[in-house]
């Protein structure tokens, strides 16, 4: 790695996927006037390292609740930690962009990090309407459980609207998804990458102005969409959405030999689509 300080290496690494349809993907389908439609969705984690350092963005799901909610695990998220090189022991500050299930699956194998969440995001979840079942269901409470853990022991940073943890990397709260939801704005060496996390689950979703099915806040994410186009727009800026198979086509793969496991991420790491 030759990732100068305030430029990044960002990987995108699948740890899991499921096979769905369309009107089990996007708010009131039904009113796009559409027939149904297969749809796969891809679970990912983000690692963003050069250096100087490497945090980790979201922490998936284990196998066992992958397994229970109907998900098919790829690679277990300790095993591509390790197949990365990345013990999570060392990681300084872990980031959450939200506090969904698989997000936040295995923050228990950081015990030293600082993790990073929006302070709307925990408060929402450590809040009384979390517990209600349109909310509830998306959550862990296992997972909520370690996240008020560290909380205890010191290591949550409860953020503002915006917070850079380190140079070259600035997170912005954006709602919508949650009340919370966080996305990164990631400096590398070909330009920003706009890591959107379920800001935008799928490319089609921002393309086609299609809200996700769930959803804290509609108008939110309305915005959130606006707010995405414009900086996807501006030059040498590539977007991540946080669920979306192509990613593994559209950016070159960690692993040749694998390609369903990872790739990098950057404006000059796109492969070219006809």
């Amino acid at each position: 790695m030759t990732n100068k300080d305030g430029t990044y290496e960002v990987l995108a690494v699948r740890f899991a996927t499921r096979q769905t349809v369309a009107s089990q993907v996007y708010l009131n389908h039904h009113v796009y006037g559409e027939p149904d439609r297969p749809l796969g969705m891809d679970y990912f984690f983000w690692v963003l390292r050069n250096d100087e350092r490497t945090l980790v963005v979201d922490t998936g799901f284990t196998p066992e609740v992958g397994d229970r909610r109907g998900r098919t695990t790829t690679c277990p998220v300790p095993e591509a930690l390790a197949r990365l090189g990345i013990d999570p022991a060392g990681i300084g500050q872990l980031v959450i962009t939200h506090a969904h299930y698989d997000h936040t699956g295995n923050v228990g194998l950081f015990p030293h990090a600082r993790i990073l969440i929006s302070a709307r995001e925990l408060d929402f979840w450590t809040g009384p309407y979390a517990r209600r079942v349109q909310f509830g269901h998306s959550a862990e409470p296992s997972d909520l459980a370690h996240l008020a853990e560290a909380e205890r022991e010191g290591r949550v940073v409860r953020l503002p609207e915006r917070y850079e943890p380190a140079p070259g990397i600035e997170l912005r709260e954006v709602g919508g998804h949650t009340p919370g939801q966080l996305v990164a704005l990631v400096r590398t060496e070909g330009g920003t990458v706009v890591l959107a996390s379920d800001a935008v689950h799928y490319y089609e979703e921002l393309e086609l102005d299609r809200p996700f099915l769930v959803v804290a806040d509609l108008a939110a994410m309305y915005r959130g969409f606006d707010e995405l186009a414009a900086l996807a727009a501006e030059p040498d800026t590539v977007l991540l959405p946080g669920h979306d198979p192509l990613v593994l086509e559209r950016f070159e793969p960690l692993d040749p030999a694998d390609p369903g496991f990872a790739v990098r991420v950057g404006p000059s790491t796109g492969r070219k689509r006809s």
